[in-house]
């Protein structure tokens, strides 16, 4: 009988405050949907990283025409610096850390040029004698870069040492400032959220207070009267939490998978279950703020 009472003022406080209900599940969802877009993007982040670090190499570049580094100081790479380069590779000192190397000449360095720019008018201006030749690296560790760099960047031929993982650290600085940013506008959305709840709370309360002041007269316990109202925020809030996690399911499965998957064949998308680790978290968010903020409202203003 109880349970049938709490759930009948569950019904009847949902229909009153109709629209205020729809507000508060709307502006959930959106909170919650900045949340879960942060907590995607860490997980990209997180996959990219597993992804292009096994794949980075090191680039040892050579001596070119015009080029003024130190090591260059006798013009253009020689033989005999191309084969010391090779050699010190090849050596127990520096092969620990080498999983293995090949040598890009001008020529497949020019070819590699006009595969990755071929839809750039930049290619027709660009020579052979113009890209320097280089050693690529893969490393059997690749936080161990920096001894590649300390070894080779002075040696004569060499004109720089470069770490492809610096390119991309660069990528995932600015997605984590995305992720920064939606976790503030998230923040935002969620005091919004945590005021709108109150506020309906509020009025539910305000609008049944010769009901409840009734169930006081009759010996009604504080939990029987407070949780319908609590009920009400929690639901509302869960309602938003899931349309929040399928959002981010369907962003996850047509955009990342159907679309960008397809673009970018070679880059490593999160698939539409991992975004579902997520979904539990959203829902468990949503009742916390739903549950707390009510609880408090009702404290204030429903005197028990």
């Amino acid at each position: 009988m109880r349970l049938q009472f709490i759930l009948g003022e569950i019904g009847g406080g949902l229909r009153r405050n109709l629209s205020m209900v729809v507000s508060v599940i709307l502006v959930t969802f959106v909170s919650l949907t900045f949340v879960g877009a942060a907590g995607m993007l860490q997980l990209q982040i997180n996959q990219m990283k597993g992804y292009w670090y096994d794949k980075v190499q090191v680039a040892i570049f050579l001596c070119g025409e015009g080029a003024t580094a130190a090591g260059c100081a006798s013009g253009p790479v020689t033989a005999e610096q191309q084969d010391n380069v090779r050699t010190l590779l090849e050596s127990p000192a520096v092969a620990q850390y080498v999983n293995d190397f090949q040598f890009e000449s001008k020529d497949d360095a020019y070819k590699h040029f006009k595969e990755q720019f071929s839809n750039s008018p930049i290619v027709d201006s660009v020579t052979p004698d113009q890209l320097p030749a280089s050693f690529r690296i893969n490393m059997k560790d690749p936080e161990k870069y920096q001894i590649i760099s300390e070894t080779f960047s002075s040696q004569p031929g060499v004109e720089t040492v470069i770490d492809q993982r610096q390119v991309l650290e660069r990528l995932f600085s600015v997605m984590n400032a995305a992720s920064l940013v939606a976790v503030i506008i998230a923040g935002v959305m969620t005091v919004c959220a945590i005021l709108l709840i109150a506020t309906t709370i509020r009025l539910s309360a305000f609008s049944r207070r010769r009901e409840t002041g009734i169930m006081r007269l009759v010996g009604a316990s504080k939990t029987v009267i407070q949780l319908p109202f609590i009920l009400e925020g929690v639901i509302a809030a869960v309602i938003g939490a899931a349309l929040a996690s399928g959002t981010l399911w369907a962003v996850a499965h047509f955009f990342l998978g159907e679309y960008l998957s397809k673009q970018y064949p070679d880059t490593a998308f999160i698939s539409p279950a991992q975004t579902l680790l997520i979904a539990p978290a959203l829902v468990g968010l949503g009742v916390v703020l739903a549950g707390t903020s009510s609880l408090l409202t009702l404290r204030r203003y429903l005197r028990v």
